[in-house]
């Protein structure tokens, strides 16, 4: 290709939309252009580096035995309402753009497709004879986020891999997720990309275990935590940890006492001259649940912890059914505004006691009439604790649990695991911290939508019996853009080989000279044809123009056709290092294959 006949328009400046690195050098060397909110268009360049992702992608999964096919983008409301899912995903967590065709029948365009793969399976497979099966495809998902932000990061119209496999049993389910492990670890190493497999939660996609794939950046918007031996790593939703351990209670006897101006956990502290560990501090949630019920939660929490509302909504997901239920619309901590449309009268904040009484709920059709109590598993232990005592200005101390406040049935472990706790295979290791751009999850689903949706095969018993299914996701445009995150310097991108848009530019500075012409065209021809994927700026600009350009877009390397030809060579610049050495023209072609090969 000619950057002459190519639609290529770079920038100097930083787009202002831009807010991180990778999404203002895309925009700047012509990759992508904004064509609404979340919405991007793939110029040229950019859909080099997708195809090439996507091929990597498509013989890592090839590999395994997985057949592509490729699943439609409108999918039909029943699908989803008949797993349970239309709710949650148009309503609770809202991503799903939903539509109604003429004849009044909903639609959704798709985000994932469990229920469509899980329709085609059970109208597909009858016998345990063809299983397991695991199918694939690269295309375009649709999601509408309430915040698009960082260019291909976080978009409403995105390219992704998603894969489904189905099982008779769980151990065959197993092996395909190993396999999907070390296919996706293949990829991401191919890509040249240095990641983080990580323990992660499942949510709104299900299941019993899950695994995220993490390009580390310190632009990423997941936070990581791992240990120095290797051995754990998890997102932070998902990350348990053994907690500091209690300081011994100062407090001997119950007393209430007055404590004005202390509704923190740093200010009580310091006026009781005691350790946040020997606090219990209780948090108030409101939950509303897809029947329309309201449930006040109170939560009981060590002071020196705070909650994983990840781990808490995945708890309160679990008690659904108690309100006629099957998810959550909403989880948040109610405001003194919010409170009043369902609080008989204002509540102690920063002043609660364990056994803040129900007689704070004003019952009704809507609202649940009591506080749905839990407690975290670093309270259960404490004696001769701090808490609030439903007075404002006033705690209590030397509290505990039988005596003075009742423990909760429900106890659970909903703390968020903090940076320098202890590990729980090795307390000796202490959880380290790192950001990360997911590209990969992968999920062992079990039977949760085969059950709803009815999907059964027979069995060599002669019995029906639901798949077990697993899915497999990992984004390929927000792959293209961590890579540039991970990998650019002050002049601009530096990709890497295998999935750089081209591997070499060629660049006549002055067109005017037939030399520099002649031997550029003759490099071009013959690299092209040695299977070295060559770009020639042939453009009438000046040489330092095309320089700057070269260095923006990040071609691996650049050949130079300029004063050195004189002595039979060209300048031959490698991106990444700006290391840059003279060699004769007829050692371009062979020094360029031989680059490329071992690397």
């Amino acid at each position: 290709m000619r950057l002459s006949q190519m639609l290529l328009v770079t920038l100097r400046e930083d787009p202002a939309e831009a807010e991180i690195k990778s999404h203002q050098l895309l925009l700047r060397a012509g990759y992508i252009r904004r064509i609404g909110s979340g919405v991007y268009a793939y110029l040229p360049l950019m859909w080099r580096v997708l195809q090439k992702v996507s091929q990597i992608v498509r013989e890592e999964m090839n590999a395994t035995g997985a057949q592509e096919c490729l699943l439609p983008q409108i999918q039909p409301a029943e699908l989803w309402q008949e797993s349970g899912r239309w709710e949650t995903y148009t309503k609770a967590e809202g991503i799903m753009f939903s539509l109604v065709d003429r004849q009044e029948r909903e639609l959704g365009l798709g985000p994932t497709h469990e229920e469509v793969i899980t329709a085609i399976a059970k109208d597909m497979i009858k016998s345990y004879r063809q299983l397991p099966t695991h199918l694939y495809q690269i295309q375009t998902k649709f999601r509408d986020e309430i915040r698009p932000r960082f260019g291909l990061m976080r978009g409403r119209e995105f390219i992704m891999k998603d894969g489904y496999s189905f099982h008779t049993n769980l151990e065959s389910l197993k092996e395909t997720y190993q396999d999907m492990d070390q296919a996706y670890r293949n990829i991401l190493n191919r890509c040249g990309l240095s990641f983080r497999a990580v323990e992660a939660d499942s949510g709104a996609i299900g299941g019993s275990g899950s695994q995220e794939f993490m390009i580390l950046a310190d632009a990423g918007e997941d936070d990581i935590v791992y240990t120095d031996d290797g051995k754990y790593a998890a997102n932070v939703e998902k990350a348990v940890s053994l907690p500091a351990d209690v300081v011994s209670s100062p407090f001997n006897s119950y007393e209430k006492k007055a404590t004005p101006n202390t509704e923190t956990i740093a200010k009580i502290t310091k006026f009781l001259e005691c350790s946040a560990t020997n606090i219990v501090k209780n948090v108030l949630y409101q939950a509303i649940y897809d029947s329309g019920k309201t449930v006040l939660i109170l939560v009981h929490i060590r002071g020196d912890q705070d909650v994983n509302e990840v781990k808490l909504q995945n708890e309160l997901v679990k008690l659904a059914p108690h309100y006629q239920a099957k998810t959550i619309l909403s989880l948040t901590i109610p405001d003194p505004h919010v409170q009043q449309k369902w609080a008989t009268k204002p509540l102690p904040l920063g002043y609660i006691s364990p056994n803040l009484s129900d007689d704070y709920i004003a019952k009704s059709e809507q609202v649940e009439g009591t506080f749905l109590r839990m407690a975290d598993k670093t309270v259960v232990e404490l004696e001769n604790f701090v808490t609030g005592s439903d007075e404002s200005g006033y705690h209590v101390i030397g509290a505990n649990w039988g005596n003075e406040f009742t423990l909760p049935e429900l106890i659970v472990d909903i703390r968020k695991a903090q940076v320098g706790d202890r590990a729980i295979h090795d307390p000796h290791q202490i959880l380290q911290t790192a950001r990360g751009i997911e590209v990969g999850h992968i999920f062992q689903l079990g039977t949760k939508y085969s059950e709803a949706m009815r999907a059964t095969y027979t069995a060599e018993d002669g019995t029906e019996k639901p798949f077990v299914m697993g899915c497999y996701g990992i984004g390929v445009s927000r792959l293209a853009q961590a890579a540039v995150e991970q990998s650019y310097d002050k002049d601009g991108i530096i990709w890497s080989n295998a999935i750089a848009p081209y591997h070499v530019m060629v660049i006549i500075p002055n067109i005017t000279d037939e030399t520099q012409v002649k031997v550029a065209e003759k490099l071009y021809q013959e690299l092209n044809q040695a299977g070295v994927e060559a770009v020639l700026d042939d453009r009438d600009e000046r040489a330092g123009v095309k320089f700057k350009d070269a260095d923006l877009i990040g071609i691996p390397y650049r050949i130079v056709t300029g004063r050195s030809l004189k002595e039979g060579k060209v300048e031959l610049v490698t991106r990444a290092t700006k290391e840059s050495q003279d060699i004769a023209i007829e050692e371009v072609v062979q020094n360029l294959s031989k680059k490329l090969k071992n690397n």
